[in-house]
């Protein structure tokens, strides 16, 4: 199916406002910066209140503020994806729009407001929209095709803490899961980050992570186990570890290295510094699964990259590598900081 194309004066009219739920399924619109209306103010607020997900091509303007995402072929400002291909990346990013046309719509309508709201309220925003993804067609097709899965082991020490000093020292230390951001180890997170919170002489907080990445995001093995969409709301919103970090983000650096995916980048967003090793990769996997980013993603990663890209990162489920990261200021070190030394308690 070809991708439409549309210049800036058709966001005047009446066909890119959808009202009518099926034409949902063909969510997303490119639209060419190099047509008739790109400098119209008009144009730039009817983008604001269109349903559909627009992706700009062609010479980058003022328009690019207000759409979702405008696609590059080399580096510009925050508003942009270098892509390299835009003629590869276009159709690419149209098919999965298109697979997944309800995340994908939330996402970026979810991402057009979000910013501009405190962050305890954006994240309660990114819960609620999650938690209606939840309930919907695409995450119950994924479920049925990924089938039942076999709770998580509990572990004595999913998060070990060495304080020394004003130091403290809190390592994901649950390698054999790739530190997979679970029900336990979220507890064992959140209570120490609690602590520091209430103790005012921790005045540096590093977390790193044990085994071959930092962490691999949220647990498949533990999707769509709480006891409905509401507990599961509060859990994320008031049991996670988001808010903590927020809070914390002034004390907090983060060591990131290998595979980054989901909340493994989420939630190192929030903190004041991230320093990643050379090789760590970063990836938002979640919309194949008919879900947007819920650990935080929206929030974390837009405050530091801008929305554009945000959009771009969970909608194309593209991996980033360090140099892209440190340029876009999703980090902001490349160091050999490398794994930390798996720990079992006897």
């Amino acid at each position: 199916m070809s991708v439409p194309v549309v210049a800036p004066r058709e966001l005047l009219g009446p066909g890119l406002a959808p009202d009518r739920l099926d034409e949902l399924a063909d969510p997303l619109v490119v639209v060419d910066l190099d047509g008739p209306g790109a400098e119209d103010p008009a144009v730039a607020s009817a983008a604001g209140r269109s349903d559909r997900i627009l992706v700009g091509v062609g010479t980058p303007g003022p328009l690019c503020e207000a759409l979702d995402t405008t696609l590059v072929r080399s580096a510009g400002d925050h508003r942009h994806v270098a892509v390299g291909d835009v003629d590869a990346a276009v159709p690419a990013l149209y098919d999965r729009a298109r697979a997944h046309p309800l995340a994908a719509t939330v996402l970026a309508r979810l991402l057009r407001w979000s910013a501009t709201l405190p962050v305890d309220a954006a994240l309660d925003a990114e819960s609620l929209a999650y938690s209606t993804l939840l309930g919907g067609r695409e995450f119950t097709a994924w479920t049925e095709r990924r089938g039942s899965r076999p709770t998580p082991v509990d572990v004595a020490e999913p998060v070990v803490a060495a304080r020394t000093g004003h130091l403290l020292r809190l390592t994901l230390n649950r390698p054999e899961r790739r530190n997979a951001y679970g029900r336990q180890l979220r507890d064992a997170l959140v209570s120490y980050l609690d602590i520091a919170l209430l103790d005012p002489s921790v005045e540096r907080i590093l977390l790193d992570g044990a085994g071959a990445s930092f962490c691999a995001g949220g647990d498949l093995d533990e999707f769509a186990t709480t006891p409905d969409l509401v507990t599961a709301h509060l859990i994320r919103t008031r049991a996670g570890a988001a808010r903590p970090l927020h809070r914390l983000r002034d004390r907090m650096q983060v060591h990131l290295h290998g595979a980054c995916v989901g909340a493994g980048i989420e939630l190192p967003a929030f903190a004041g510094r991230v320093v990643a090793a050379p090789g760590t990769t970063m990836w938002l996997p979640e919309l194949p699964m008919g879900l947007i980013p819920g650990a935080g993603g929206t929030v974390s990663i837009t405050r530091r990259i801008g929305r554009w890209r945000t959009l771009w990162l969970a909608l194309s489920g593209v991996a980033v590598d360090a140099d892209t990261a440190l340029a876009w200021g999703l980090v902001d070190e490349i160091a050999d900081v490398g794994p930390a030394a798996p720990h079992r308690p006897g």
